[in-house]
């Protein structure tokens, strides 16, 4: 194994969550692949930020759907530095509409939400393992709330995300020891993927009703959730198997009221 540094390799790390998590991890010292699939300026700007912070960086093109993109992603990374580290599963899509909306919930909405949030997820997790078990290395997914309370974008997307959850927890059983397998499950975030999904409007009365009623009244940035995954990547050395609810305690049913006296 060649080089002293690290190295991350971050799926759909253009925008969002994937980009603050790359350059996250480039400032605690990692070199990182920089994946995207239709976002090349954003792309590049992220990269550009990653070598700011003193990476080493390779800015790749790939769908994680398509098992062929997922092998040579981890082949350039291993053929660069010698290793892998860390693997963030973050690439991720949806389609949006309520439960009622059927027509958003045809056979090809779901086959192509499981194509890239579950298989392809799987398959870099197939590609990348013979590296990680050589490194002691780690695997998060970013999953979603969606998944462990059934409320989402769409039920293709909350679906996926289960499916991702219970993918998490048999990965972290059957890679241990060498091996941590974990996944992150944020609620709302403030990036334009909800924006892009909802509009600007729907996505502001989400956040106010987000901030009315979660317990710690407030939605994550893509920051909040990229230090959370850069913790189990570079440290939590005793963690795996962990679903990692970060949606402002969302999840606990909303504040108590408050029995006037």
């Amino acid at each position: 194994m060649s080089g002293a540094r690290k190295v991350a390799l971050v799926t759909g790390s253009a925008t969002g969550v994937g980009a603050a998590t790359a350059q996250g991890l480039a400032r605690r010292g990692y070199d990182v692949v920089i994946n995207y699939s239709r976002s090349q300026a954003e792309a590049q700007a992220t990269e550009e930020a990653c070598r700011a912070a003193g990476a080493d960086t390779l800015l790749l093109r790939g769908d994680v759907a398509q098992d062929a993109d997922c092998r040579a992603l981890a082949a350039a990374a291993a053929e660069r530095w010698g290793r892998i580290d860390a693997l963030v599963n973050n690439a991720g899509i949806s389609v949006f509409g309520e439960s009622a909306g059927w027509d958003a919930l045809d056979l090809e909405a779901f086959q192509r939400i499981y194509a890239v949030n579950t298989v392809g997820s799987f398959q870099m997790v197939r590609a990348c393992v013979p590296h990680l078990k050589a490194t002691r290395g780690c695997i998060v997914n970013v999953s979603s709330i969606a998944g462990s309370l059934g409320i989402g974008s769409s039920l293709p997307y909350i679906a996926s995300k289960g499916a991702m959850n219970a993918m998490t927890l048999h990965l972290a059983r059957n890679l241990a020891p060498e091996i941590r397998v974990n996944a992150v499950c944020p609620g709302l975030i403030t990036s334009r993927w909800f924006v892009d999904g909802i509009g600007q409007e729907g996505f502001e009365r989400l956040k106010a009703t987000v901030e009315k009623t979660a317990p710690l009244q407030r939605a994550s940035t893509p920051e909040d959730v990229a230090e959370a995954i850069v913790w189990l990547v570079d440290g939590a050395r005793t963690t795996t198997g962990e679903l990692l609810l970060l949606d402002g305690g969302m999840h606990l049913g909303g504040r108590q009221p408050v029995v006037a006296r």
